[in-house]
């Protein structure tokens, strides 16, 4: 039997982050016992489920402790983790979640810039944004938690970036987290190219202008190529388009009801149902058999075939080959959706 992952959007996000893979949602709390009823949905066909109350911003609700508590509760011989993701919005405005957080072991907590001030809060869609990303660091490592900051480079913030390294070293942020035993961690990258972050492609980072002082803090740089090397090399592979189900699904529940795989952004050519419009029965046969609109649109494609329309021969924009796949498969579906 597989086991299955419930990831719901019950609260929404403070933010609006212009790198969000999962893409723009309305934000609207779901109604009181929905997650009694999804659990409950899934129940005759999975006998390991495990419940996720948040899909975009951990803990965004006032009763996160409970919350926490209750998802818990509810899951069915799994039980969810806690990952590296924490609210920083939370953090900076609530004395009391921190302590929860080390309650329930987390160890760090990852933190994501675009560069100093006004990059930070113009991608993350939030005045004040970069100030409580300092302030929240600050929370954390006065509690024993090591931040982890992330960033998102594009041609318009690299040099932002580069400002990063010295904001860490006047905070002395290796060194403070030394003093309880953890380390601190910053590493940048350009992100999935899906969702919001699509839009940025005409800005995607050129591999020859990611700035030489980040290289050694660019995640698994010796493994992303520019985007003429994944045109030529998926020319050459012929590679058909397969989309396995794995032992362990996991679904994406918009505040709607609308499930989607994990895969990739939430846009409709990804929608497998609907909680409340489909018949239980046929929307997890859906599921576990991998019979939706997006998986037998392109079950029949190559990348060879995909690359040869959408690709660029000339670009040095960088990616990892994965990404780009997934890039490629989503300019396709939004062609036949449209």
């Amino acid at each position: 039997m597989k086991k299955l992952s419930l990831v719901v959007d019950m609260y929404g996000c403070p933010n609006r982050c212009k790198h969000c893979w999962l893409g723009h949602m309305p934000n609207c709390k779901m109604a009181d016992k929905t997650d009694e009823f999804l659990i409950e949905y899934f129940k005759p066909y999975f006998e390991n489920i495990t419940y996720y109350s948040w899909l975009r911003e951990p803990d965004y609700c006032d009763d996160y402790r409970q919350r926490w508590m209750k998802d818990n509760e509810i899951s069915i011989q799994g039980r969810p983790m806690r990952f590296e993701l924490a609210s920083f919005y939370r953090l900076v405005r609530d004395e009391e979640y921190v302590k929860f957080l080390k309650e329930v072991g987390v160890k760090k907590v990852q933190l994501t810039f675009f560069g100093l001030e006004t990059m930070t809060d113009f991608y993350i869609g939030r005045k004040n944004a970069y100030n409580e990303l300092l302030l929240a660091t600050d929370i954390l490592i006065s509690n024993g938690i090591a931040p982890r900051w992330q960033a998102f480079i594009f041609e318009d913030n690299k040099n932002e970036i580069v400002k990063l390294l010295d904001v860490i070293d006047k905070q002395n942020l290796y060194e403070r987290c030394a003093s309880f035993g953890e380390e601190f961690k910053f590493f940048v990258h350009a992100g999935s190219c899906d969702g919001e972050n699509v839009k940025q492609y005409p800005i995607r980072i050129q591999k020859e202008n990611i700035p030489k002082q980040l290289i050694p803090y660019y995640w698994e740089y010796d493994n992303i190529l520019e985007e003429k090397e994944c045109v030529k090399l998926l020319l050459e592979s012929h590679e058909k388009i397969i989309f396995e189900t794995s032992e362990d699904i996991v679904l994406n529940i918009s505040n709607d009801l609308d499930v989607y795989f994990n895969y990739t952004h939430m846009t409709k050519p990804w929608i497998i149902g609907n909680i409340l419009k489909d018949d239980a029965k046929e929307l997890v046969r859906k599921i576990v058999e991998g019979d939706t609109y997006a998986l037998n649109m392109i079950r029949n494609c190559s990348y060879s075939e995909l690359v040869k329309r959408y690709g660029d021969t000339t670009s040095t924009k960088v990616f990892t080959l994965d990404d780009y796949k997934m890039y490629m498969v989503n300019r396709y579906l939004d062609d036949c959706a449209n």
